[in-house]
């Protein structure tokens, strides 16, 4: 999956808010990330493009399923990372949320594969 930082924020916020509500608008996405509508629709026209959202974005934004399964991909490497900044480093929920989409979307895929490693390796150790 190829996404820039922006997208993978999106597709992360997209997820959060479906987990709370059944429809998630683009006024919610542009709250929960503190950016314009404007900002929201061009990269909701983006993601839409990419195939991660459907088309229909106005009413209500749904991952495709190519959508869904970035997210997951997303979050696979994001909660081991969450888990570091959160349990090793002591961070409230939201610095270590905040800390962990910055490294997800910033530092290259096998850069977050190594410090999953670790993480799992270091939780293993401690059970």
């Amino acid at each position: 999956m190829k996404c820039c930082a922006a997208q993978i924020k999106y597709l992360v916020a997209i997820r959060e808010l479906a987990a709370e509500s059944e429809d998630v608008k683009s006024v919610q996405i542009a709250r929960h990330l503190g950016v314009s509508r404007s900002s929201v629709s061009k990269t909701l026209r983006c993601l839409a493009n990419s195939g991660f959202v459907y088309e229909d974005f106005c009413n209500s934004v749904v991952l495709t399923p190519e959508g869904n399964e970035a997210v997951g991909e997303i979050f696979r490497n994001f909660n081991d990372v969450y888990i570091f900044f959160r349990r090793f480093l002591k961070l409230s929920h939201e610095e270590a949320h905040s800390h962990a989409l910055t490294f997800v979307t910033t530092y290259p895929e096998d850069t977050c594969e190594r410090l999953k490693k670790i993480v799992r390796r270091t939780i293993n150790k401690n059970k």
